[in-house]
């Protein structure tokens, strides 16, 4: 069991965010960021069954691309 769990979050092209957590197959995705903080806690429980051994924290790393034009 890991005490924590990593999501690295993006925005997605189409609009809203995408959540996928680092060594583990789960991905989810939202409009807003308080959706995503809902659906991320929901898809962590559902990939753990077993509550004790569940990640006690999750961790959202956001990730953003910035391109500049000269």
């Amino acid at each position: 069991m890991s005490s924590e769990i990593i999501f690295e979050v993006a925005e997605a092209d189409e609009g809203g965010y995408c959540a996928t957590a680092l060594g583990h197959g789960i991905t989810t995705q939202a409009e807003t960021l308080e959706e995503l903080r809902s659906m991320v806690r929901d898809a962590v429980s559902c990939f753990f069954d077993d509550p004790e051994k569940a990640p006690k924290l999750i961790r959202l790393h956001f990730v953003r691309d910035e391109v500049l034009a000269r």
